[in-house]
Parts: structure tokens; sequence; C-alpha cells
């Protein structure tokens, strides 16, 4: 009767070696998977501070930052010098409202490169 259980009790291992094998195939593809997505994620992060810090390299000896401050302080000190000021602030204001889509986007495209864009795409709500 022994007999007779030995090839029973060998193809019931052989099927607990397999299923074993199986699940432990799975999770490794699954491990292999998460591992590739980290790498991803690392190097989109790695990438977005390499162009961050050869921006801020390119910019050191630029007078562009302190050009569009000086730019977009004007009509803030305009506003405080009585209604001829705010009255060519308000004018200035509805001039560049009038001008092309292209050109406003443009202007906001320039900005965006030369404060970065990560600190313009929180101050317009975008999330990074």
């Amino acid at each position: 009767m022994i007999q007779f259980l030995t090839p029973i009790a060998n193809l019931a291992g052989s099927w607990l070696d397999a299923k074993t094998t199986k699940q432990a195939a799975e999770a490794k593809l699954k491990l292999t998977e998460a591992e590739a997505k980290a790498k991803i994620l690392l190097s989109e992060k790695t990438s977005v501070a390499d162009w961050e810090r050869i921006m801020a390299e390119g910019s050191q000896n630029s007078f562009k930052d302190e050009w569009l401050v000086g730019l977009f302080s004007i009509p803030l000190v305009l506003s405080f010098c009585g209604e001829w000021g705010r009255d060519i602030v308000s004018d200035g204001f509805t001039a560049l409202e009038s001008m092309p889509d292209w050109y406003q986007y443009t202007l906001g495209v320039i900005v965006a490169a030369s404060f970065g864009v990560r600190s313009a795409t929180k101050f317009f709500g975008g999330k990074r």
C-alpha cells in the first residue's frame, strides 16, 4: 500500500514545488517592477535638479533677473504716485491686454524661465 502512496506523494510534492516557484517568480517580478519605477523617478528628479542647477549657474553673471525685477517694480511704484501714476499703470496694462495672446504667453515664458519654472508653476497653481 505504501508503494501506491509514493507516486501520489511525489506528485503532490511536485505540485507544491511548482506553486512555490511560481509565487517566487511573481514576487521577483513585482520587486523588479518596483525597482525600475524607483529608478525612473530618481532619474526624473535628478534631471530636474541638474537642469535647475545649470540654469542657476548660467544666470549668476546675468542682469536679466535684476532687469525683470525693476520692470515689474515700475507699476508698483507708480501706483503710489497719485492719480497720474495709477493712470499710467492702468493704460499700460490695458495696452498689454490688447496684445496678441502669443506675445502675452511669450512674456510669461520669459519670466518663468528667468525666475524658475518651478516657482512660476507654484505661483500659477501648478503642482511640482
